[in-house]
């Protein structure tokens, strides 16, 4: 009898053992998959502070990322949690981007008509914590000339393929890069962190860094920013292409039907679909609009009340910390409600702060500058240049969009998720699920309260229509041969958008194919998603729980999400 049982269970236990070994081998190559991709270095990061960008490294990295791909073909699926099966998912996507970039020539472009490689240096410029960041900070002054001249060779390659960045983004441009051209070491931008350095330092320490900081300056800052002019002014702008649209350039058709599955994460929409939603889209914002115009009794058309919002003083104001303390005063109000609407929320706290200086002239009206480290904060930027164009109606809209409940609170939670998902994807951004959500919470925010007046309302609808127009002139751009001019048209024509950011915008979409589309096209899945929840769980619909279902694995394409609401709503009807 015992030998029997000893015998059914022996038999048991080898039949466990050959069901559990295959799926333990599919979890463990996924893992080693996972953990190569992570430990993947392309460069020495101590040696090359500034990162690599060189076309022999974004090779290397194409080259690394079509291995692993064909190492993941390999992987079965069936039996895989829904977190690793998220995993090998997006990191299919992530690799396949990686080839793409590569193929399609992407990095020969590292500078767009808000943004770029030296742009991209004032953003380190943040306030010293210890010894041992300013020590960071100065080796990555100290990298710049190098840095610059890896982004020189680039762009001589883009200029060659006849693939640059059109003339029409760079009107004004010098303004990026003269600010830094400076005589005294102590009114460069650079310099600033180093004037406040912390009580901790030793009289020693201090000496020691300021002498530091000022032969960086002198020796590497100043110099890579004359040289920075020197290259823009004689070589680079001169010769960029007088085209427009991506389509025009070797290519650029198939370039762009690319980037339109990229950053809508599908490849569901060709760029035709999207240019008809989008005009539905601003159609459907358009009747919104003109009811409030009726319901605050303006007399006049359409055009008239835009033309009102530019100009009426009411709507402006006229010292940049009084837009900066509006701004913080709608953060507080939005703070208090989001245990309503959140189950969880993240622990890390967000600073509101004006655009640095040498960002602004060309800076659209605020944006979110997260971190990765968890003891430094996000910040929610506020542009305070040019302040008859920074319009208080649509402050509401920003704010909930930039700081909370959009961009600092997903990008934080999807930090904070921690070891439950893999470090891909703590750092991974999808425009199309960060940016959809960001512009879903300003349609929470309604639902919320915080929009207190006619105008703030319209606020919101303005900016929604910002959005839509962004799916007519971004494939208007890209896949209909539409000039600058008509984008400025449609733009003025259908939002109450000031024409300075109008302009800032246009060239934005000019630079960045395809990602204006992300915005839009996020949103409008996020919003179906919730309405097909509401309609199928009805009284059993709980807001704080659908959040949860959205944000609680992280950043996802749209298609899983759609999985994940789907399976929620089987789950909640069961």
């Amino acid at each position: 009898m015992a030998r029997r049982i000893f015998k059914r269970i022996f038999t048991l236990w080898v039949g466990t053992l050959l069901y559990l070994n295959p799926l333990q081998a599919q979890k463990e190559v996924l893992e080693k998959i996972i953990g190569e991709v992570e430990a993947f270095e392309l460069y020495d990061r101590n040696e090359f502070p500034l990162g690599r960008y060189l076309p022999e490294v974004y090779k290397k990295d194409a080259d690394f990322a079509s291995e692993q791909l064909a190492k993941l073909e390999s992987v079965e699926t069936d039996d895989l949690s829904e977190t690793e099966l998220i995993s090998l998912e997006l990191l299919k996507f992530s690799l396949q981007n990686r080839v793409d970039e590569y193929n399609f020539g992407l990095y020969l472009n590292p500078i767009q008509a808000d943004q770029g490689f030296h742009l991209s240096l004032n953003y380190r410029i943040r306030p010293i914590r210890d010894y041992e960041s300013a020590k960071h900070y100065l080796n990555a002054l100290n990298d710049m000339p190098r840095f610059a001249e890896e982004h020189f060779q680039v762009l001589r390659m883009a200029l060659e393929r006849k693939v640059s960045q059109p003339k029409a983004i760079f009107e004004g441009y010098e303004s990026t890069y003269k600010q830094h051209i400076t005589k005294n070491v102590a009114e460069n931008a650079f310099y600033g962190p180093f004037m406040d350095l912390p009580s901790s330092f030793t009289p020693a320490q201090k000496d020691s860094i300021l002498n530091a900081a000022k032969v960086a300056i002198e020796a590497s800052v100043v110099p890579t920013f004359k040289r920075i002019k020197e290259f823009f002014e004689s070589e680079y702008l001169p010769r960029t292409r007088n085209t427009f649209g991506i389509s025009a350039t070797p290519g650029g058709a198939e370039l762009y039907q690319n980037r339109v599955n990229f950053y809508t994460t599908t490849d569901t929409y060709t760029a035709n679909d999207i240019h008809e939603i989008g005009l539905k889209e601003v159609a459907r914002i358009r009747s919104e609009m003109e009811g409030i115009i009726k319901s605050v009794d303006f007399k006049g058309s359409f055009a008239d009340f835009l033309r009102f919002l530019r100009t009426d003083p009411q709507f402006y104001v006229t010292d940049g910390e009084e837009l900066l303390k509006e701004a913080r005063n709608i953060a507080k109000q939005i703070d208090a409600q989001l245990p309503a609407y959140f189950s969880t929320l993240p622990r890390k706290p967000y600073g509101v702060i004006k655009v640095p200086d040498a960002l602004a002239p060309k800076y659209t009206g605020g944006r979110y500058s997260g971190s990765r480290s968890p003891t430094e904060p996000g910040y929610y930027l506020v542009n305070t240049y040019k302040l008859d164009s920074r319009p208080l109606y649509v402050l509401p809209s920003l704010t909930l969009h930039e700081a909370v409940p959009g961009h600092h609170l997903q990008g934080s939670l999807n930090q904070e998720l921690s070891d439950s998902i893999p470090q891909f994807r703590r750092d991974m951004y999808l425009s199309a699920f960060g940016e959809g959500w960001a512009l879903y919470t300003e349609f929470l925010g309604d639902e919320m309260g915080m929009y207190k007046t006619p105008y703030e309302k319209f606020g919101k609808l303005t900016y929604e229509m910002w959005r839509a127009t962004r799916l007519v002139v971004d494939t208007g751009i890209h896949a209909k041969g539409w000039t600058k001019q008509q984008v400025l048209d449609f733009m003025k024509d259908n939002t109450a958008l000031s024409l300075h950011e109008i302009n800032t915008e246009t060239d934005r979409y000019i630079a960045w194919p395809g990602q204006a589309l992300s915005y839009k096209m996020g949103e409008l899945k996020i919003r179906e998603l919730r309405t097909k929840a509401e309609a199928e769980l009805g009284p059993k619909f709980n807001i704080r729980e659908f959040h949860e279902v959205i944000l609680g694995q992280g950043t996802v394409t749209l298609p899983i999400l759609e999985r994940r609401v789907n399976d929620y709503i089987k789950r909640e009807k069961a």
